[in-house]
């Protein structure tokens, strides 16, 4: 295997402390071996850029520890118990690296095993964020195995509006509307460079001073909605988020809960805890009222069960 620029090196780290190296990455891995392998070879093609990487394995049966260990020893592994969720499992791999008080690292990436980048993408993505210091989080453009964007990589918040143009289907007649089509911001050319309110979590990168600054990400998220939270956490401390198209990666999208009924359930829950964290202090009680139903209907009963706990 090619390691020149994949390394890790702990005792190294340990010795050195933080600015070893420009970039640390962190995949999480749940049942992805053959997609993990795509990736990770991909890595060890970047050029041009000094980075470490860590596969945190959550719990997976397909051998995929196994895989990492034999075939990337370079790749650092920590091996979860359990399936911990996205937020938990990526924050053992941020802490490996000395996140969030002392990186090792100028910038920390998540980045999903079902993606594959072209060589020269993380030194592109590093380059762009060092020469914009007011940029606190970046995402390349995703795009879908069919050739089509993958529309997650670049959104608004979830409001109540936006999130309400997107459940009663507006978004979808008028997907080139301002007004309409902010949730996944389908007005924009998707080859434009924009200033956006969150970048996806299948490809985000992040300067490890936004990260000491607002924390590692929010636990209570299993899955879906953490990306969200953190983009917000970094606004609101003052960082722009920009989707940065010049740098392409390719995705699979869902590899690991495309048939999931409890991702499916996650989902909706994330979207509930978003709310309930970011909007619902400040929503009229009978906007709320149409949230949390509209939610329901969408999550079904165990997800009703939680928010009426919460009343």
């Amino acid at each position: 295997m090619r390691d020149s620029q994949l390394t890790t090196h702990d005792s190294q780290l340990k010795a050195h402390g933080s600015q070893l190296t420009d970039l640390a990455i962190v995949i999480l891995n749940y049942n992805t071996r053959d997609l993990l392998r795509d990736c990770l070879h991909s890595l060890c093609a970047q050029v041009g850029l000094r980075f470490a990487a860590c596969v945190v394995d959550n719990a997976s049966t397909d051998d995929s520890a196994a895989m990492v260990s034999s075939e990337f020893p370079a790749v650092a592994l920590i091996r979860n118990a359990t399936n911990a969720g996205f937020s938990a499992g990526n924050n053992l791999g941020l802490r490996h690296f000395g996140f969030p008080a002392c990186g090792r690292a100028r910038y920390a990436m998540l980045l999903n095993p079902d993606t594959v980048m072209p060589p020269d993408a993380l030194r592109r993505l590093v380059a762009f964020a060092d020469a914009h210091p007011d940029i606190g989080v970046v995402g390349p453009k995703l795009v879908l195995t069919d050739g089509s964007l993958d529309k997650a990589c670049r959104r608004s918040f979830p409001t109540p509006e936006v999130s309400f143009y997107r459940f009663v289907g507006l978004s979808r007649l008028f997907p080139r509307s301002k007004r309409f089509g902010r949730y996944n911001m389908t007005y924009l050319d998707e080859d434009a460079q924009a200033d956006v309110d969150s970048v996806v979590g299948a490809c985000m990168m992040l300067r490890a001073e936004v990260i000491a600054r607002i924390g590692l990400l929010d636990e209570q998220f299993f899955m879906y909605g953490e990306d969200l939270d953190w983009c917000l956490r970094a606004k609101q401390a003052g960082y722009r988020v920009v989707y940065y198209p010049d740098v392409t990666v390719h995705h699979v999208k869902r590899a690991a809960s495309r048939a999931s009924v409890k991702a499916q359930y996650e989902f909706q829950r994330a979207m509930w805890l978003f709310y309930k964290k970011h909007y619902r202090a400040s929503t009229h009680p009978l906007v709320d009222g149409l949230v949390r139903l509209g939610l329901a209907v969408r999550g079904g009963p165990a997800l009703l069960r939680e928010m009426l706990q919460e009343r």
